[in-house]
C-alpha cells in the first residue's frame, strides 16, 4: 500500500515538474481558418428602396394563397366570428356565381400601386401590334403558360402595364381554374382583378355580355407548365381547339399573345418525357386536374435558392387579331382552318421578335402536341 502511494506521488511529481519543459519542446502549428464553400449568392445589404418594394410585392403575391388560408384559419379560432364565417362559406360555395358571370372587377384595385411594383420587378410589359376596335368581343390566347403565368397576371389582371390605356373600351378577364374560387379571401382578391373561371359557361357569359368584352386563356394549361424551361418555347396547342370553337360561336376575334421571358423566370428540374418525374407529374395531373412542376427560383436574401421568380424581363407581344365569322355550330374543318391561321400568326410573332426578346434561347419555337 505504501509502495503504491509512493509510486503515485512520484508519478504525479514527475509529471508536474516536467510538464512545462515538455510543452516547450512541442512544435507549435499555426491554426488555419476554416473556409466554408457555398454556392449561395447572397443579396447585398444595401438595396434601393424601390427594388425592395418590388421584391416584397412579388413575395406577397407568391404566398397570397398561403396568407389567405392562414388568415381564414386564424379567424376560425375566434368563436365570436363563427356565424359570420359560416355565412361567408355558404355565400362563396352555393350563392355567389360571379366567377361564372364576369366576376367583380374593381378598376381601383387593378390600379393599385402594389401592382406597379409587381410588374416592375421583372420588369413585365407588353408590345401592341395592332388596334383592337371595342365594337366586338375578343379571345386572347396567351403563350407560353410558364410555371405560374406571372406575365399574364401583370398584363391582363392589373393596370400595371397600361392595358386599358392602350386598348380603350376593351374589358379584359384573365381566366383560371374554378378551384381557385373555393379558397376563402383569395377568391375575392382575384375577382376584384377581373379574373374569372375558365369554364365554358364562364367564357360564354363574358363574351356575350357586350362589345369590348374579352377573355384571356392561358391555352397550354397545366400540361404546358411541365415544359417551361428557360430558353425554350415548347407549346401545347395542336389539340387545344376549345378556345377557337368558343371564339367562332360568339364571333369573337382571336388575338394570339406570345410572352417572351415567361419560361425564364423559374428553373425546373429535368423532366423530359419518359423520366420518372414526368410520369408521376402526368399521373398527378390526370387525377387532380392540375400538376406540380418541381421548380425553384431565388429567395428574399439570396439570388439563387428559393421560390421567388428571378428578375428576368417579360414582354408579352399582343399580335394582330384574326377575324372569324360567327357560327353557333362550327364544323371541325372550320375550327381546324382557324387554328392553322392562329398558329401561323403565333409563329410570325416568334420569328419577328425572337432575336430581340429571346436572345438566350436554346432552341426554336416548337408545338409539341
Amino acid at each position: 500500500m505504501d509502495v503504491g502511494k509512493k509510486f503515485t506521488t512520484a508519478s504525479r511529481s514527475l509529471s508536474s515538474s516536467s510538464l512545462k519543459d515538455r510543452l516547450s519542446k512541442l512544435s507549435v502549428t499555426p491554426l488555419k481558418p476554416i473556409t466554408i464553400h457555398s454556392n449561395i449568392e447572397f443579396a447585398p445589404a444595401r438595396i434601393p428602396r424601390k427594388r425592395r418594394m418590388q421584391m416584397l410585392a412579388v413575395a406577397a403575391w407568391s404566398v397570397a394563397i398561403a396568407l389567405a388560408t392562414v388568415l381564414f384559419l386564424f379567424l376560425c379560432s375566434i368563436p365570436a366570428l363563427w356565424p359570420f364565417l359560416a355565412a361567408y362559406q355558404i355565400w362563396i360555395t352555393w350563392i355567389d356565381q360571379s366567377p361564372e358571370h364576369g366576376g367583380k372587377t374593381s378598376q381601383w384595385f387593378r390600379e393599385l400601386g402594389f401592382w406597379k411594383y409587381f410588374a416592375d420587378y421583372y420588369p413585365a410589359s407588353f408590345l401592341k401590334e395592332a388596334e383592337l376596335p371595342p365594337d366586338r368581343p375578343y379571345v386572347f390566347g396567351y403563350h407560353p403558360h410558364g410555371i405560374i403565368g406571372m406575365g399574364a397576371l401583370a398584363t391582363f389582371a392589373t393596370e400595371a402595364t397600361g392595358f386599358s390605356a392602350a386598348f380603350p373600351g376593351i374589358k379584359p378577364h384573365l381566366l383560371t381554374l374554378a378551384s381557385n374560387f373555393r379558397m376563402p379571401f383569395y377568391r375575392d382578391i382575384i375577382l376584384a382583378m377581373g379574373v374569372c373561371s375558365v369554364s365554358k359557361k364562364s367564357c360564354s357569359n363574358i363574351l356575350k355580355s357586350g362589345p369590348g368584352s374579352a377573355i384571356t386563356i392561358v391555352v397550354g394549361g397545366a400540361a404546358e407548365s411541365l415544359s417551361a424551361h428557360p430558353g425554350t418555347a415548347d407549346l401545347t396547342l395542336r389539340k387545344r381547339l376549345g378556345f377557337i370553337k368558343i371564339a367562332i360561336q360568339h364571333g369573337a376575334d382571336l388575338v394570339p399573345v406570345f410572352s417572351f421571358g415567361e419560361n425564364d423566370i423559374y428553373e425546373q428540374m429535368p423532366n423530359q418525357p419518359g423520366t420518372t418525374i414526368h410520369t408521376l407529374q402526368k399521373k398527378f395531373q390526370s387525377v387532380f386536374g392540375f400538376t406540380l412542376p418541381l421548380f425553384h427560383g431565388r429567395g428574399l436574401l439570396n439570388y439563387n435558392i428559393g421560390l421567388m421568380p428571378y428578375r428576368r424581363q417579360i414582354v408579352a407581344v399582343i399580335g394582330k387579331p384574326i377575324h372569324v365569322e360567327q357560327c353557333d355550330k362550327p364544323v371541325i374543318q372550320e375550327v381546324m382552318r382557324v387554328q392553322q391561321m392562329y398558329i401561323e400568326e403565333l409563329t410570325r410573332i416568334w420569328n419577328a421578335y425572337k432575336d430581340q426578346f429571346a436572345k438566350a434561347r436554346t432552341r426554336e419555337l416548337s408545338i409539341i402536341e
